[in-house]
């Protein structure tokens, strides 16, 4: 290998050496030299270790680097361009402070742009992992998704605007206090509607309800519809539909019978005085066999409970092995119309209100 004299080089740009502004072509050959590197280094990462990253990406069961590696995929090439030039760009001193601001700006735009549209892909796919693994479920959590996105949006342009304008040479704390504060007018002259977004999120993170649910709320009643930012809809038994603002439901008590595993039954009948104590002891035998025929009820227990004004009144206690309304009556029907059968068969007579007049001579 031959030997090279770098000293004669170094002389030799010390001798021929000139400015350029405030930088020596020393400088710029620098800078020059390190924007060449880097673009080899991204060259490198691109053709090589992005490809290599890929296809081990895809041995795994997880999705998150799927994604990662999608991502570094889709950067354009401009933006290593952009960012080497950026990096060697520093190591320049320029003589004019315009040219510099100017140089700085556009480039930093340009990149801070790219972060933004990066960070946004990152916030959908979150949002997706956690709000949308089924098809159904993205359908329901879409306003709470789309709400989400809105105040990412907000935060990440504005704060991007800042930067960028920060980079132009721009005293950015005096808008961004002005901004404070126009934010708090905002905010005092939008306290209702904000306060329904607010209350929009804590509905869905809280998750009291959802849509498809059948909740109660005071006298009103009603499938939910639609779970908006600021109102959720509510299908009544009517058919009408009834619109309540987030705020409402979040500060009042809601009962949400489909949470409900299993549901409790009481109900109360009663037999004329006149029936015996031997028919009076059948009765809760016949009960429980009534109720245990059923194929989605369980006996809890029953009680001759109190002498009524007109009847011996006893009460029954069951559960319904589901939530559904409609499977709660069909069973209640059948056990009414076995006991009217099972009272007839055992000649036990179900009372109705009378009123004997006693008269004495």
């Amino acid at each position: 290998m031959p030997n090279i004299d770098f000293s004669a080089i170094q002389t030799f740009f010390q001798k021929y050496s000139f400015q350029i502004g405030s930088f020596s072509s020393n400088d710029l050959l620098s800078a020059i030299g390190i924007f060449l590197g880097l673009m080899i280094l991204f060259r490198i990462f691109r053709k090589i270790i992005l490809v290599q990253l890929s296809k081990l990406s895809k041995r795994n069961i997880t999705d998150l680097d799927d994604v990662s590696v999608a991502i570094l995929e889709q950067i354009p090439s401009y933006f290593y361009t952009l960012l080497a030039l950026y990096a060697a760009f520093q190591t320049l001193r320029i003589e004019s402070p315009l040219a510099l601001r100017i140089a700085n700006g556009v480039i930093v735009t340009v990149m801070v742009i790219q972060i933004v549209v990066f960070t946004k892909k990152i916030i959908n796919y979150s949002l997706k992992k956690v709000w949308g693994k089924t098809e159904q479920q993205a359908e329901e959590k879409q306003t709470a998704i789309n709400g989400v996105k809105f105040v990412a949006n907000i935060v990440l342009w504005a704060t991007a605007v800042l930067i960028i304008l920060s980079s132009f040479g721009f005293n950015v704390t005096t808008l961004a206090a002005s901004l404070g504060i126009g934010g708090v007018a905002v905010a005092f002259a939008l306290q209702n509607i904000l306060g329904d977004l607010f209350s929009s999120f804590s509905i869905y993170f809280d998750a009291p309800f959802k849509i498809g649910d059948f909740i109660v709320v005071g006298t009103d009643m009603g499938d939910v519809k639609k779970i908006g930012l600021k109102t959720t809809r509510i299908v009544s038994l009517g058919g009408e539909e009834l619109v309540i603002s987030n705020t409402e439901l979040t500060s009042t008590r809601i009962k949400n019978f489909k949470k409900m595993r299993k549901r409790r039954i009481v109900f109360t009948f009663g037999v004329v005085y006149s029936t015996t104590s031997t028919q009076l002891k059948k009765v809760n035998e016949i009960i429980r066999k009534i109720i245990e025929k059923q194929e989605n009820a369980d006996f809890d227990r029953c009680h001759f409970k109190l002498f009524g004004d007109f009847s011996l009144i006893f009460e029954v206690v069951y559960f319904v092995k589901s939530n559904n309304y409609n499977v709660y009556m069909d069973i209640q029907q059948a056990i009414n119309l076995s006991i009217k059968e099972a009272f007839e068969k055992a000649k036990i007579e179900i009372a109705f209100p009378t009123q004997t007049i006693h008269l004495q001579k």
